[in-house]
This record gives C-alpha cells, structure tokens and sequence, in this order.
C-alpha cells in the first residue's frame, strides 16, 4: 500500500462516473452560523458528499467572502446554495417539497445520527455555535438527532458535527 499521488487522485476524479450522477437527495439548512471559517469548512464537505443545495440563512456570512473561501477551497463555486433571510420559513417550504427535516440538536427526544430513522429527500438543519438551533426550526422538525459525546465536552464544532452527520446521512443513501 502506498499513498494516491495528487496526479493519481485528479485522474481518478476525472474519470468517476460520479462526476456525470445527479446530486444526492440531501440539502443542508445552516441557521445563524457565525463564523465565516465554519461556514467554509460546511461548503468543503457538502461539495465532498455531492449535496443538493445548501441554505444560508439568518446572519449566516454568504461568499464571496475570503475567510469563506480560506476553508472552502473552492466548493462555493461547485455546490449549489442560496442565502434566505428566514430559516423557519425555508424549513416550511422545504417540509411542503417533501423532505424530512432533521434538526441536529440535543433534545429530549434526539437520538444519536446513526439511529436515525430516514427517508430521502432529508434536510440536514444545522444551527448557530453558541445557542444551536432555534427552537422554531426544533418544533418543526420530523425528528432530532445527535452525536453522542463521551468525552468532557458537551459538543462539537459545528463544521466537524456536519462532517460527521452528513456522511452518517451518505452512508445510509448509500
């Protein structure tokens, strides 16, 4: 076994059919996230997971911005996404189109991500760093759902829990 070199890995990327397959039936709804680094890195892995679209809203920065692109690198360009000032009412149209909404937050009710019980299309809500998600966008939602923390801490940076999540989501479309 050896490491892909960065020539190895641009041709087996130019030569996946997956280049060619529609998106996955995930969008992602980012509610007041504060940090332009995060909202980068939550561009990054929603081009890496080929997702639908992705919503900015409330004081959710929107590129072009240069501390976005800092950690983007590039995937505001490949993934589709519009800025809505209103989450809840993004989150309503969204439930009328048919997607399940998945508010990641801990709840009375939240069971860990790998748990969850799904159906395609779903809608990944992500909430603000210090107050998580908005308790409309909570009592909206078809169902909560966590990451089980063992450590210390309580939770993780938003950015890295999309990571997680949204891959969790990926594997069980896969």
């Amino acid at each position: 076994m050896r490491k892909l070199t960065w020539d190895e890995i641009y041709a087996q990327r130019a030569a996946s059919p997956n280049r060619q397959q529609e998106r996955l039936p995930i969008v992602t709804l980012v509610e007041n996230v504060r940090s332009m680094h995060n909202v980068g890195s939550i561009f990054r892995s929603s081009d890496g997971a080929r997702l639908r679209h992705l919503y900015l809203t409330g004081f959710t920065p929107a590129p072009p911005r240069p501390e976005i692109e800092k950690t983007a690198l590039g995937a505001t360009e490949s993934v589709p996404w519009s800025f809505r000032r209103d989450a809840v009412e993004t989150a309503r149209q969204l439930k009328r189109e048919g997607y399940q909404l998945l508010v990641v937050e801990q709840t009375t009710d939240s069971v860990p991500y790998f748990k969850a019980d799904v159906r395609f299309p779903l809608c990944l809500i992500m909430g603000n760093e210090v107050d998580g998600v908005s308790d409309p966008l909570v009592q909206l939602a078809d169902q909560a759902i966590d990451i089980p923390m063992l450590g210390m801490k309580h939770s993780l940076n938003v950015s890295v829990a999309y990571g997680i999540v949204l891959y969790g989501m990926v594997a069980k479309y896969l």
